[in-house]
């Protein structure tokens, strides 16, 4: 085939993303782009459990490591979130305006940026290992689980960043399937290695770790792989362009999911350290084992989001703001009812869900009351994760990242030092619900705000680089 007939047929697939983007029914386009990414988050979701469920048939002390470090976990995500997340909108607007030259340079940039930050976290968490697990809580008894296990999570923070940067630049351009299939074949590979290394060949935490960071590693390659097929943006040397106007780009759109990540990470820090001053090991690992279940039940509700995103960034892009508030409600409407659904079983099975991870009745003790703190206000995470990524996805930073930061830092931090001194162990069980339904109140103005603008035909169109800024 020769290279025009190359560009006709590339030019002919964008032609057909955009009709397919700004003309498609709605809801059966987020349908459409959610399903692949709720199967993502939910596999991804029970992978990042699998680490806790093995390392639970070891020992309480083993089940708090892992619940440790998922805080850095949570730190090195949330910095690939703010590259993926940030170059990612960014793309689908400019897709959304049929400005594809830029779209290919952000995606370029987005991603060294996130390959870049991975090989600074590994070098720099490594070097300063046990200062960081004592900075996450880690104690006497649980610091060479926490050691042994860190050590080897920050050797493939690299991985980590970068895959996550692929799979979200390719939901925005609405390939949902793609970036599925990057997940699956890493989640698959680690749950099926957690019981070989963990259980049978017993290497405990360090075998939870090797199985994450092979996850981690072929979900990379897959992704890397999947970028360079069909139509999709080729991540080419040649576009990276690491200056302040695409830098300032990915921090506008990306800061709102590094608030999120990283002040859920800071949150998690601080939550274990209250549960372990106020009922030791058995209060950590139940509180931990809490953060998982929630983490699980909300991954479904979160992938539904990531359906709406594209169509909200590239409409938006598009200047068809009616389709952003027609989005942005169905979601609303049918995450509220999942949630509902999702709390009530949480709230019944309560016990049994803890008992599922460690079979400790201090722990159950802990974590049953945790949970249910946190499944009664469940409900109130629709309206405040998509108001969130509605306000991400237009580009308006400011309002996305005090959105983002709200659940788990405006109002987690002050009340995660002050209930736990009025109430002590229930305080450190009814924190995050109490974050989580001043978060929503909080919600409510920043995004009803923008959608009334939209409203009244104030939507803004994406904006092209200054030649100047782009050396």
């Amino acid at each position: 085939m020769t290279r025009a007939g190359t560009e006709e047929d590339l030019q002919r697939q964008r032609d057909e993303r955009y009709i397919k983007m700004t003309q498609t029914p709605v809801p059966a386009l987020i349908g459409r782009l959610a399903v692949p990414t709720i199967i993502s988050m939910l596999v991804t979701g029970i992978y990042n459990s699998a680490d806790t469920f093995f390392v639970g048939r070891v020992s309480t002390q083993a089940t708090a490591a892992v619940g440790l470090a998922f805080s850095v976990m949570a730190v090195i995500q949330a910095l690939g979130f703010m590259c993926g997340h940030g170059s990612g909108n960014y793309l689908s607007r400019m897709l959304g305006a049929g400005r594809n030259k830029e779209a290919q340079e952000m995606a370029a940039t987005g991603f060294a940026l996130a390959v870049l930050i991975g090989i600074a976290a590994a070098c720099l968490g490594n070097l300063f290992m046990d200062p960081l697990c004592r900075l996450i809580g880690a104690s006497d008894t649980t610091l060479a689980d926490t050691r042994s296990y860190l050590r080897i999570i920050l050797l493939g923070a690299p991985f980590m960043t970068g895959q996550f940067v692929i799979n979200n630049q390719l939901r925005f351009q609405g390939k949902a399937v793609y970036a599925m299939a990057g997940l699956l074949c890493g989640a698959i590979l680690n749950i099926v290695l957690d019981p070989l290394l963990i259980l049978v060949w017993g290497l405990g935490t360090t075998g939870a770790a090797l199985a994450t960071v092979a996850g981690q590693a072929v979900s990379f390659l897959v992704l890397l792989f999947g970028s360079s097929r069909g139509d999709n943006i080729r991540l080419r040397p040649g576009n990276v362009h690491l200056n302040r106007y695409y830098i300032g780009q990915i921090l506008n759109g990306g800061l709102p999911s590094l608030f999120r990540q990283g002040l859920a990470a800071a949150a998690a820090m601080m939550l274990n350290k209250a549960a372990s001053q106020y009922g030791g090991d058995a209060a950590v690992a139940g509180m931990s084992v809490v953060t998982r279940v929630m983490a699980l039940t909300s991954s479904a509700l979160i992938g539904f989001g990531q359906g709406y995103q594209p169509v909200c960034s590239f409409n938006y892009g598009a200047a068809r703001t009616d389709r952003v508030r027609e989005g942005f409600w169905f979601c609303v409407k049918t995450g509220t009812a999942f949630l509902i659904a999702a709390g009530a079983l949480c709230e019944i099975f309560a016990p049994q869900i803890i008992a599922f991870f460690r079979d400790d009745p201090e722990v159950i003790r802990v974590g049953t009351a945790a949970l249910r703190w946190q499944a009664a206000v469940l409900p109130l995470l629709g309206f405040s994760v998509i108001s969130n990524m509605m306000l991400q996805s237009i580009g308006s930073g400011v309002k996305a990242s005090v959105c983002s930061s709200a659940r788990s830092g405006i109002f987690f931090i002050p009340l995660i030092l002050i209930l736990p001194r009025l109430l002590g162990l229930t305080g450190v069980e009814m924190t995050q619900a109490a974050a989580d339904l001043c978060a929503m109140l909080l919600a409510v103005p920043l995004a009803l705000s923008e959608l009334r603008r939209m409203g009244d035909g104030e939507g803004r169109e994406a904006r092209s680089p200054k030649d100047k800024e782009r050396e």
